[in-house]
């Protein structure tokens, strides 16, 4: 069975990255957000339902997610990978953490990704 998914139910343009330090000018670090190679890519992404989390979770450890993202295989994502997509029609930012990952098939052709809204906190 060949894993595919129609690149157009991946029509939202989305920025990879991870946590990384640089130092702070004080001699100490600081930690910063560090682009992936490449940094964007194109990701559907859609709300979990307990259902989809149940199959998601197939062979792994979940804790928790809100919404499942798959996009093309990318060998940098991991459970430090933090997504964000700017929708350009509503001007809202959504960032996700993403929690698990799935290679079907180990194919290296797709990522589902189970990740977590994160809220901003308030003012």
């Amino acid at each position: 069975m060949s894993v595919t998914f129609p690149d157009g139910r991946r029509d939202k343009r989305v920025r990879l990255q991870q946590t990384g330090t640089q130092e702070d000018g004080k001699g100490g670090y600081t930690d910063v957000l560090v682009d992936l190679t490449p940094a964007y890519v194109h990701a559907a992404i859609a709300p979990i339902t307990t259902r989809e989390l149940e199959r998601a979770a197939a062979g792994t450890v979940i804790t928790a997610g809100s919404h499942l993202i798959t996009i093309p295989f990318h060998a940098q994502v991991s459970t430090d990978t933090q997504i964000t997509y700017a929708n350009p029609r509503t001007g809202t930012t959504h960032t996700y953490r993403v929690n698990a990952l799935q290679n079907p098939e180990e194919a290296d052709r797709l990522l589902l990704l189970t990740a977590q809204e994160l809220v901003p906190d308030a003012v």
